[in-house]
C-alpha cells in the first residue's frame, strides 16, 4: 500500500517548487511598477487599445511609436499582430473622443422626418410640384384611416427622380457599423500624424477606452469575489465537519492552487506578455470550486473512517482514505482535462488563457487535494494530539504536587 502520508514532506517540497517561483514574480509587478510579472489588460489598467492596419504594410511598430511619441503619447507601446494590424496600447485614459460623422445624422433625421410627418409634409410637399393628376392622390391618402401605412410608398412613388438619393440612404447605416478614424482629440491627433507620416489607415479592428474609475472598481470586485468565496468556504466546511481544522486544511490548499495559477500568468506575463484580463476572474473562481470540491471528497471519507475504525491513529486514517478515493480523484480531473485540452487547442484564440489558467488549476487543485491538504490535516492533528497529552501531563503533575 502506497503511504501517502508518510511522504508528505516531499510533496511539500513539491509544492514549494511549484509555488514559489511564481510567487516570487508576483512579487515582482509591484515592485517593478508593471514591467515585470502580471501583465493586465485595460479593463484592470484603465487606458486605450487601438488596433489598426495602413495600406503601406512596411510600416514597422517603432516607426509608430515614435509618431506617437512624438505627438505627447509616451506611455504607449506598439507591437505587430497577425494580419498585419498594429496593436497600440497607452495607459492614457479619455484619449477616444466621440467622432463627428455628419453622415448618420442626415440619414437618422431623413428617416424621422419621412414618417413623423407623414401625410401633411410628404403629400402637401408633392402635390404642388406634381401635376393636377397627381394632386387628386393626396385626397384619398388624406382620407385614408391609415396614413402611418400610406407615407413610404407615397414617398418613394412622389419622387422618383429622387429615388436614386433615397435608395443609398438605408446602405450607408450599415456601413456605420465599420469603427470611424478618430478625427477629434488627443487620438485624432495622432491619427492624422500617422496617416500623414505613413499614409491612409486601411482599417481599424478595435478602438477602446477605458477609465480609471470602470479599472478601479473592477479591481474592488475581483478581490471582493475572491475574499467572499474563499470566505464562505472556510465557513461552510468548518460548520459541515464541525472541525475548523478541515476547513482551514483545505483553505490552505485552494491558497496553493491560486499561487500556482496567477504565478504562472505572472512568469508568462514577464517572457512571454500574456495578459489577465476580466475571464481570468472567472477561471479562478471556477478552480477554487473545483479544488474544494475534490478537496471536500476526501475528507467526507475522512471522516467516515474515523468512525469506522475510532482508535486507530489519524495517519492511517487518512492514507487510506486517499487511497479509496484516489481513482475517483484522478477519473473526475482526468475527464476534465480532456474536455479542456480540446479548448484549449481547437477553442480558438479569444478563449486561449481562460482555458489555460482552468487546465492550470484544475491539474494543480487534484495534486494539492491528494498530496496537500490531507496531509496537512495529519500534521495538524498530530500537533494537536501532542499538545493535549503535554496539557494532560501537566494537568496530572500538578494534581500529584497538590496531593
Amino acid at each position: 500500500m502506497f503511504d501517502v502520508v508518510g511522504k508528505k514532506k516531499w510533496f511539500f517540497a513539491f509544492s514549494l517548487l511549484l509555488t514559489v517561483p511564481g510567487f516570487i514574480f508576483i512579487l515582482l509587478t509591484p515592485l517593478s511598477g508593471g514591467k515585470l510579472g502580471l501583465q493586465f489588460t485595460i479593463d484592470y489598467t484603465g487606458g486605450t487599445v487601438w488596433e489598426l492596419k495602413f495600406q503601406d504594410p512596411n510600416v514597422t511598430p517603432e516607426q509608430v511609436r515614435a509618431t506617437l511619441v512624438a505627438e505627447g503619447l509616451t506611455d504607449s507601446t506598439v507591437v505587430q499582430t497577425k494580419d498585419g494590424y498594429l496593436l497600440i496600447r497607452t495607459s492614457a485614459t479619455a484619449l477616444q473622443a466621440t467622432p463627428a460623422s455628419p453622415s448618420p445624422a442626415p440619414s437618422a433625421s431623413a428617416a424621422p422626418s419621412g414618417s413623423a410627418s407623414p401625410a401633411p409634409s410628404g403629400s402637401a410637399g408633392a402635390s404642388p410640384g406634381a401635376s393636377p393628376g397627381a394632386s387628386a392622390s393626396p385626397s384619398p391618402s388624406a382620407a385614408t384611416p391609415s396614413p402611418a401605412a400610406s407615407p413610404p410608398p407615397s414617398a418613394a412613388a412622389a419622387s422618383p427622380g429622387a429615388s436614386p438619393a433615397a435608395s443609398p440612404a438605408p446602405s450607408p447605416s450599415p456601413a456605420q457599423a465599420v469603427i470611424p478614424i478618430p478625427t477629434s482629440g488627443p487620438l485624432g491627433r495622432a491619427a492624422a500624424a500617422l496617416q500623414k507620416a505613413y499614409g491612409p489607415i486601411a482599417d481599424q479592428r478595435e478602438l477602446t477606452t477605458v477609465g480609471a474609475v470602470v479599472s478601479a472598481d473592477l479591481i474592488n470586485q475581483a478581490i471582493l469575489l475572491i475574499l467572499i468565496g474563499s470566505l464562505g468556504i472556510l465557513l461552510w466546511i468548518t460548520f459541515r465537519f464541525h472541525d475548523v481544522k478541515f476547513g482551514v486544511t483545505a483553505l490552505i490548499a485552494l491558497v496553493h492552487d491560486v499561487i500556482v495559477v496567477v504565478g504562472t500568468f505572472a512568469i508568462l506575463g514577464t517572457f512571454f506578455r500574456v495578459q489577465i484580463d476580466a475571464l481570468f476572474v472567472t477561471a479562478m473562481l471556477t478552480v477554487i470550486g473545483f479544488s474544494v470540491h475534490d478537496t471536500i471528497v476526501v475528507f467526507d471519507r475522512v471522516r467516515e473512517n474515523k468512525a469506522r475504525h475510532a482508535g486507530e491513529p489519524i495517519a492511517a486514517i487518512v492514507n487510506h482514505s486517499v487511497l479509496q478515493t484516489f481513482g475517483r480523484s484522478i477519473n473526475t480531473s482526468l475527464t476534465v482535462v480532456m474536455t479542456l485540452t480540446a479548448l484549449l487547442l481547437f477553442g480558438g484564440s479569444a478563449i486561449t488563457y481562460f482555458v489555460l489558467a482552468l487546465l492550470i488549476g484544475i491539474v494543480s487543485g487534484t495534486y494539492s487535494s491528494i498530496f496537500n491538504a490531507s496531509p496537512l490535516l495529519v500534521v495538524w492533528q498530530e500537533w494537536d494530539d501532542r499538545r493535549r497529552a503535554r496539557l494532560a501531563a501537566a494537568s496530572r503533575t500538578a494534581r500529584r504536587a497538590s496531593a
